[in-house]
């Protein structure tokens, strides 16, 4: 499963590394919103909603599902507009005047993307103009509470005074915290898109993405990336009626989420987390899953729990589990196919171990890769 970005003949100028004020704001809510799945940012998380005045935070509730459950492409609002030369701004302010400048027909579309789970990256009306996707919108909508479908029906009957309220709300969250936040990180994520565009520049692409993220790679030919994701997709950065670029944009608030906008009639965008020592690292989707299925089969649970406390050959392990060692040798293989066994030899033996240190991350690799 995998995410591709067409990029055959997109010139590197048009490739652009900038942090998004929108775009931190919008991490930094879905933070606030889902703590758990951002355990390095726990204090700041903490701290802010415990701040929070009870206005701000009911404001906050009517409009979660902007960015707890999908984070919503109204949030990097530059890249549905027909302008290639659009890029996040420098202040909060900025995105937010692009933002007002986003047809209503894509923001409603955007705004209600959890609307679209099935049918995003697929061309596809917006709930505003079509009767059965604004059904269908209203449908989801009931399905996750009387709240969110109030919201949903203002959202599509009165979009302009929606959308004026949306501002607003962000605007109030620049004054009761983000501003402050902005000041601390933007330094940070200015340097990290300086540091990559130099590699991009001297380097080239694919040392660039690599410093992104493992979960980044060039083809052979330099004509598409592909993101590893528990999702398929496939967007392109040369489209000439949408105008031709990619922006990739670093935040400090969204580890484990590497999210990449690719709406249809949208230029793709890579949000990706700014690399931090104290995280766990990657973990390809192939690898996890090679690793979840060996050891769904119990006769490799128990040899698990063999070679969990000590090396052993292939004929002892026959031996304790009553097996013929050819039947061991394929089970073993499977294991050590999926990483999960170390070997060596002493003498004429062979001996097999269990890799604590892999097995050990399992768990959040699993986290890690299910909420990229």
């Amino acid at each position: 499963m995998s995410v591709t970005v067409e990029i055959a003949g997109l010139p590197p100028e048009r490739i652009v590394f900038t942090p998004s004020p929108l775009g931190e704001l919008g991490t930094a809510l879905h933070a606030l919103s889902e703590p758990g799945h951002h355990p390095a940012v726990h204090g700041w998380t903490t701290a802010t909603n415990a701040a929070l005045k009870p206005d701000l935070a009911d404001r906050l509730c009517d409009a979660d599902f902007l960015w707890r459950t999908t984070f919503a492409d109204i949030f990097m609002g530059f890249a549905g507009l027909r302008d290639p030369a659009a890029q996040p701004g420098a202040t909060l302010a900025d995105d937010l005047d692009t933002l007002d400048r986003l047809p209503d027909e894509d923001f409603v579309a955007a705004a209600l993307e959890f609307t679209c789970v099935s049918t995003y990256g697929k061309a596809a009306p917006s709930p505003l103009a079509d009767p059965q996707m604004r059904e269908r919108a209203m449908d989801l909508a009931a399905a996750r509470g009387q709240r969110q479908m109030d919201f949903t029906n203002w959202l599509l009957t009165d979009p302009t005074a929606v959308r004026e309220w949306i501002r607003r709300l962000f605007e109030d969250c620049d004054q009761a915290f983000f501003a402050d936040t902005w000041r601390r990180t933007r330094v940070h994520l200015a340097a990290d898109a300086r540091h990559k565009t130099e590699l991009l520049r001297h380097k080239g692409l694919a040392a660039a993405l690599e410093s992104v993220s493992q979960a980044l790679t060039l083809d052979e030919h330099g004509t598409r990336i592909e993101v590893d994701k528990m999702a398929d997709g496939r967007t392109t950065a040369v489209d000439p009626a949408v105008g031709v670029g990619l922006t990739l944009v670093p935040t400090t608030f969204n580890w484990p989420h590497l999210t990449v906008l690719h709406r249809p009639g949208w230029r793709p965008v890579l949000h990706y987390p700014v690399a931090s020592g104290d995280l766990p690292g990657h973990s390809s989707v192939e690898a996890l899953t090679l690793r979840m299925e060996a050891l769904s089969h119990p006769l490799r649970m128990r040899l698990c729990r063999s070679v969990a406390r000590a090396p052993y050959t292939t004929g002892e392990l026959a031996g304790i589990l009553g097996l013929t060692a050819p039947e061991v040798s394929r089970h073993l293989s499977v294991l050590k196919k999926a990483g999960l066994l170390t070997t060596r030899r002493r003498g004429r033996y062979v001996q097999h171990q269990l890799d604590l240190s892999i097995v050990a991350k399992l768990g959040s690799d699993f986290l890690e890769t299910v909420l990229r």
